[in-house]
């Protein structure tokens, strides 16, 4: 966090705009028209909690770009309803088979088994119609074209999906920087890209401030799941290499939002909380 940008406060009220929209974005359940409380099991695996650092870095990002938190919000939906099925599928019991989440039960848990996989794919999809919910009418058609295949890249195979595969194939002692990053750069790091695409394309940028604002997404990501790591304490042979990393990434993110000036001041306050949140967990002060 910086003198100049009072982090917490913007988080706060974007957080809530966020909230809001996701509140209007998902389905409602109807009383006898909810086939397998599938409707009640989307609300509750996204509106349970979170941070939302991924709808928080792409308004960030169309801000950066000159536009609004509000032309955002269709993206944010999108993006966190990706989020939040990838979490429903990673709890399952094929997967971490974790039975808690935010101190709740994970929702098939809740939910049940199977029902777990039909919220995470219904999540999926809803996403893909969330991103052309309600959008700013400034917002070119080309862009929203782009928007659904920047979701669909690093969402899929060769992002976040991809991600979650690799990590299961090595395991949790990788002895690898390189290795280690290339997880953390597809698990992580993919949707964090989208994230800061996502947030050019709906403020209506061309598509070099795409580019710069989806490497600034990617970098962030990776310095994110190493501040992660040093939180759970995983990844210990790595510790130090991490650390460094961090700094260096979160150089690059700054570097790549100076172009943006005062608008970016958002970002450039975002990069600076990772570092801090690293840098605090390595020495035993476990902030959020």
């Amino acid at each position: 966090m910086t003198k100049t940008f009072d982090l917490s406060a913007y988080f706060q009220e974007r957080r809530r705009l966020v909230d809001e929209a996701l509140v209007r974005a998902l389905p409602g359940p109807v009383p006898g028209k909810d086939p397998g409380r599938m409707k009640e099991g989307m609300r509750y695996a996204v509106l349970q909690g979170g941070k939302r650092m991924r709808p928080l870095v792409i308004i960030a990002a169309c801000e950066a770009a000159g536009g609004s938190a509000e032309a955002a919000l269709p993206a944010c939906c999108a993006l966190e309803m990706i989020h939040a099925y990838s979490l429903v599928h990673d709890d399952l019991p094929a997967m971490d088979n974790d039975l808690e989440r935010r101190g709740q039960p994970t929702v098939h848990v809740a939910f049940g088994h199977a029902e777990g996989i039909l919220i995470g794919d219904a999540l999926l999809t809803c996403a893909f119609a969330a991103l052309t919910h309600g959008v700013a009418t400034h917002v070119p058609a080309q862009n929203l074209v782009a928007a659904v295949r920047v979701l669909a890249h690093h969402a899929g195979v060769d992002g976040m999906v991809g991600g979650q595969a690799l990590d299961l194939a090595l395991g949790q002692d990788i002895h690898d920087l390189a290795a280690l990053e290339q997880v953390h750069a597809l698990k992580t790091g993919a949707l964090y890209a989208a994230a800061g695409a996502l947030g050019a394309l709906y403020a209506g940028a061309d598509e070099s401030t795409v580019r710069d604002l989806e490497a600034w997404g990617l970098k962030f990501g990776i310095a994110f799941q190493h501040a992660d790591d040093v939180l759970d304490d995983d990844q210990k042979a790595l510790r130090a290499q991490a650390l460094a990393r961090v700094d260096a990434l979160v150089d690059e993110c700054d570097r790549l939002s100076g172009q943006f000036g005062l608008a970016a001041a958002p970002l450039r306050a975002i990069s600076a909380w990772v570092r801090e949140r690293a840098h605090a967990a390595a020495a035993g002060v476990k902030a959020d």
